[in-house]
């Protein structure tokens, strides 16, 4: 594997039962890089970003076929701990569901089951979460005022804090935009470009504008197939493909 790779996916097919939701996809998602993931309803884009943390392993009747390479191992290996591959490929949804409980046991409840108990090492984890999800400055003279209270926007940055509590080295966000505000929505997009540094990206959306803003490198999934994958500027400029360029200018989808 590339030393420039981070995840590599070798001819990965997913089915849900008799149907196929990702036929025979070989491609490799670059480390410290946003990869957007653009595509219809119904393209694969869930199925792909489910099967880079093994969430279809919940799903009755999933069944993948081919490997998904991280740097250089199988995720699908028989001795792969499951729960340590979720720690180190963190997942944010659509719908931002906010624990019932503080904001700073929000943060540190994952952190504290991973054995981390020591009260200043969790406090400089909530701080440093908080920080990279841009909602620190928000929520700091409030930190043990329950995360149900917040804004769908900052719930949704409070998921991401959550997620980045837990150290992962990869983040898979699956339109995590899509029920929030334009400012909310910048801020989401200001914390990705700023965490890539550290993190590998996956940003599924529905909204090509967004991938345009921030994602470095992008694919066009339909009908389950890859259709093309590139730098996001010369897609977004000059697609290789005609179901490309018919896609990004919205004649369909």
């Amino acid at each position: 594997m590339s030393d420039g790779i981070k995840i590599a996916l070798d001819n990965v097919s997913i089915y849900y039962g008799p149907s196929m939701a990702l036929k025979g996809v070989t491609f490799g998602i670059e480390k410290n890089r946003i990869l957007g993931v653009i595509g219809p309803a119904g393209s694969g884009k869930t199925a792909f970003l489910r099967a880079l943390n093994r969430l279809g392993d919940l799903d009755l009747g999933c069944r993948i076929e081919g490997k998904i390479l991280m740097d250089g191992g199988d995720i699908y290996a028989d001795d792969v701990d499951v729960v340590a591959l979720r720690r180190k490929i963190g997942m944010l949804f659509a719908l931002p569901i906010a624990l019932p409980m503080s904001i700073y046991d929000n943060i540190s409840y994952g952190p504290r089951l991973a054995g981390i108990r020591r009260r200043g090492d969790l406090e400089e984890l909530v701080e440093y979460s908080l920080q990279s999800s841009f909602l620190w400055d928000e929520v700091k003279d409030r930190l043990h005022t329950s995360g149900l209270r917040l804004s769908g926007g900052q719930q949704q940055r409070l998921c991401l804090a959550r997620v980045l509590a837990m150290k992962p080295q990869v983040i898979l966000l699956d339109e995590p935009c899509s029920g929030l505000d334009p400012i909310s929505t910048a801020k989401i997009e200001e914390a990705l470009i700023s965490l890539k540094d550290n993190h590998t990206i996956v940003l599924v959306t529905n909204n090509t504008k967004q991938a345009a803003r921030v994602a470095d490198n992008t694919a066009f999934f339909l009908m389950g197939e890859l259709i093309e994958l590139g730098a996001t500027q010369q897609m977004f400029v000059a697609p290789a493909k005609k179901q490309t360029d018919e896609y990004i200018s919205g004649r369909f989808g």
